[in-house]
């Protein structure tokens, strides 16, 4: 079992700041698969991130029922662009979703790699042993 210890809690958010609030990211919000907010970091502008991260985890539940139908094991990453806020879905590991928000002036791209590169980082202080 985790335990989120609050030195941990500020080490998540402290690698989403540094990480994707940096390349132009507004808000970046770790999650469970149960949907509970584990660490976020960035401008919530009114986002409530507690209904986000529930619809974000039940989003992931049911892209992965498609991929099951459709042969896939499964899809670590969900996308969705609006006309002024796009959000980007991504495992990180068998129980996180990594839900980050971001408009066009920051290219999907750079998102998707940045998420890339600190998915394991991410994992490491989520499983470590304290």
């Amino acid at each position: 079992m985790m335990v989120l210890t609050s030195e941990r809690v500020k080490k998540l958010k402290g690698v989403l700041k540094e990480q994707l609030l940096s390349i132009g990211v507004s808000l970046a919000i770790l999650i469970d698969e149960a949907g509970n907010v584990i660490a976020s970091s960035g401008k919530e502008n009114g986002v409530d991130t507690t209904s986000l991260a529930a619809l974000a985890a039940a989003n992931f539940g049911a892209t992965a029922q498609i991929a099951k139908l459709l042969g896939e094991e499964d899809f670590s990453i969900l996308y969705h662009k609006g006309k002024k806020d796009n959000i980007h879905f991504s495992r990180i590991g068998k129980e996180f979703i990594l839900v980050t928000i971001f408009t066009d002036e920051t290219p999907l791209g750079l998102v998707r790699l940045r998420v890339n590169q600190i998915s394991q980082d991410l994992l490491n202080l989520l499983v470590e042993d304290d």
